[in-house]
């Protein structure tokens, strides 16, 4: 077991069904004062915990403060090649923080991840990362093959004259969550994939291409475009939905303020 999950409060034991869900075994610390919950560990000081269980796991998942976590991190991290990936996340996971080894330790991957399980909003920090520009919005029917889906990606990339360097993330629908066809493109390509909610798609405002067969099929008006669009932040489209063997692709830029 690689993964544990470290929460101060009832609201956050609340989150241990869905991490199960998708990480099956990951270890959970709950504090003393929570109602026990089935299968976790009680603990009394969370930086006492930390200093014990920081080399044992290489992926730790706190739904606490963030401040609380820096405190209790003191004295633990020492080099980005082997301390552990950290995620902070509030107890309404709204919020999924990459805060510790997000590139090398693949922070940044599980921070998306876990915005992934619960609806919630990535953030990434890291220059190498948070300065690409470009998130690719895809559509695809069941049981895709990976290789159709790196090739649609690059073929769009260079439609437009842009290079697989500038993308910070992948975007579909959350009903392509299990997708291996997808997932295989995102570990090969080394770009996380971020899937967006149904209800998010429906109420989607932006102008967008729509398609009558996803209405009927899932019940939203459209998938690639809104999903690139609603993954991002001040963003608009750079390639409105384009089909590339039979695989659709939307660009959507983001723009930076600096």
């Amino acid at each position: 077991m690689s993964i544990a999950f470290i929460t101060l409060s009832e609201e956050g034991a609340l989150l241990i069904p869905g991490l199960r869900r998708e990480f099956g075994k990951i270890k959970c610390f709950v504090h003393e004062l929570v109602p026990k919950v089935d299968g976790t560990q009680s603990f009394s000081q969370i930086t006492v915990l930390t200093q014990e269980i920081f080399l044992q796991y290489r992926q730790l998942i706190y739904a606490v403060p963030c401040g609380v976590v820096v405190r209790a991190l003191a004295n633990c991290p020492v080099s980005k090649l082997t301390d552990p990936a950290i995620v902070v996340t509030d107890v309404g996971a709204r919020w999924a923080i990459s805060l510790l080894s997000g590139h090398e330790g693949g922070g940044n991957n599980l921070a998306v991840r876990v915005a992934n399980i619960f609806d919630a909003e990535p953030v990434i920090t890291t220059t190498t990362d948070a300065a690409k520009d470009l998130i690719v919005g895809i559509g695809c029917r069941k049981n895709v093959e990976c290789d159709q889906v790196i090739w649609a990606i690059q073929s769009a990339l260079e439609s437009v004259g842009a290079t697989l360097g500038r993308v910070r993330l992948l975007a579909s629908a959350e009903v392509k969550s299990k997708e291996a066809g997808l997932l295989q493109a995102s570990a090969q390509l080394c770009v996380p994939i971020r899937f967006i909610s149904i209800k998010q798609l429906q109420q989607c405002s932006c102008l967008i291409t729509e398609s009558e067969f996803v209405r009927n099929s899932i019940g939203v008006p459209a998938v690639a475009e809104p999903s690139a669009l609603i993954a991002g932040r001040r963003t608009t489209l750079l390639l409105p939905k384009t089909i590339f063997d039979h695989i659709t692709i939307a660009i959507a830029q983001e723009s930076f303020t600096s």
